[in-house]
């Protein structure tokens, strides 16, 4: 579980359960509960969990302690507290949506095996305004094959996430994956969530043959990198695919050319240079994709310094629009914009991070070969799509360094190495 901004305010074990003791009828008292039951996480102890529970069991209806109560719920569930289920299969029962959200999703987190447990879930199916997608993931994950047949109705639900979950929960519940390629067909909807949402189901069931449609769809980068990554450390352990049949899409993915991603929106004209800058903005990366092969057609003269214009008013702090902007200076093979995409490559900030991968690929787009002592001190990286985006900059530059991470810690980035060194030792 990745914690790094999870006790931002330095809160100790004390101070936590104290703010989430805080009598409702006090000044801030109701935010502070919020705040106590958030920070107790990081405290994986008996008079934590205890507390949360206690929490819970406090019922009083205003807004600010069922928001107190929700949160307390998911903490546990982060904690994995076993000794919690009681008191969340209580909360199944509750006329509030999200609370009951919440205690099936800490309820999968903890797991468990008792029948009435998971029957109160699966019921839930047969109640109006719930949150299926979580109640069928859940199910699935926990592999209580008795719900299947309130699972199916799901499948030709009109939300597609829905819908998505539920044909890969029937799968890998029933054993029948003849109809996941509906999942795949997702990857091309025009609604973004659901885009997003079926590369998990994908992932969930080990649907490798989505790999390549996954490189290609209209999705941000991470959650098509994440879903590769999981997908091939699952079929390599498995030996149900090899690293041959992964590589290609994985590179497409690190390479990340907007002309090798399938489009699902379209222009009905020649959209004006200034549409098109502020289309990197959108938070769907579909029109975001859509934009930067337009620019990289349609304006290649321009676009440079309608890119630079835009970082300096606003993509310098957007990081999505960071993202862009460095990937097209290298597409375009800008060589004025080598000292910005270098300031990108050493961006630590944590919400930039997929553009110091993008960086990396720009400069061997630049054939900046006076970046490969830069690229180099860039491998010591733990970051996997870096490292690995550094490693084909460098090869793209003619300084292959595959024989010095064949023993990666990283199964993706091993493998890599052995392909091109068995390779090498073939030709």
């Amino acid at each position: 579980m990745d914690n790094r901004f999870s006790n931002i305010f330095n809160l100790t074990e004390d101070r936590a359960i104290a703010l989430l003791k805080q009598p409702l009828d006090t000044e801030d008292g109701t935010s502070e509960r919020y705040v106590g039951a958030a920070h107790l996480v990081n405290f994986p102890t008996a008079r934590s969990i205890q507390a949360l529970i206690e929490a819970i069991e406090d019922r009083n209806s205003v807004l600010e302690n069922r928001i107190a109560r929700r949160k307390a719920v998911e903490s546990l569930g982060r904690l994995k507290a076993t000794v919690a289920l009681p008191i969340l299969k209580s909360c199944l029962s509750e006329s509030d949506p999200l609370m009951v959200e919440n205690a099936v999703w800490s309820i999968g987190e903890i797991g468990t095996e008792d029948e009435s447990i998971l029957e109160a879930i699966a019921n839930l199916l047969t109640k109006p305004a719930q949150t299926y997608r979580v109640i069928i993931h859940t199910l699935a994950n926990l592999n209580y094959q008795p719900a299947i047949e309130r699972i199916k109705p799901f499948t030709n639900n009109d939300d597609k996430p829905i819908a998505s979950a539920a044909i890969a929960s029937v799968a890998r519940l029933g054993g029948d994956y003849s109809q996941l390629d509906r999942v795949v067909e997702f990857l091309q909807h025009d609604n973004i969530d659901a885009r997003r949402a079926c590369i998990q189901d994908l992932i969930d069931a080990e649907y490798y043959q989505a790999i390549p449609a996954i490189a290609k769809a209209p999705i941000s980068v991470a959650f098509r990198l994440r879903g590769i990554r999981l997908l091939a450390a699952k079929g390599l352990a498995a030996n149900k695919v090899s690293f041959a049949e992964i590589e290609p899409s994985l590179e497409q993915i690190i390479r990340d050319r907007p002309q090798n991603i399938e489009m699902v929106h379209e222009y009905d004209q020649k959209p004006t240079l200034e549409f098109l800058i502020r289309e990197l903005y959108h938070t769907d990366f579909g029109r975001c994709y859509l934009a930067s092969k337009t620019l990289i057609e349609a304006y290649p003269e321009q676009a440079p310094a309608a890119l630079l214009k835009t970082y300096a008013e606003e993509a310098h702090n957007d990081y999505g629009a960071h993202f862009h902007v460095i990937k097209l200076l290298g597409l375009l093979n800008y060589q004025p914009g080598y000292d910005l995409i270098v300031e990108a490559l050493h961006n630590t900030s944590p919400q930039f991070q997929k553009s110091r991968a993008a960086a990396a690929i720009a400069l061997g787009n630049l054939q900046a070969t006076q970046a490969i002592p830069i690229l180099k001190e860039t491998l010591d990286t733990p970051i996997f799509d870096l490292k690995y985006a550094c490693l084909l900059a460098l090869e793209q530059l003619g300084e292959s360094c595959w024989s010095e991470v064949a023993d990666d810690r990283n199964l993706l980035i091993r493998a890599k190495a052995n392909h091109e060194i068995n390779s090498v030792d073939h030709v």
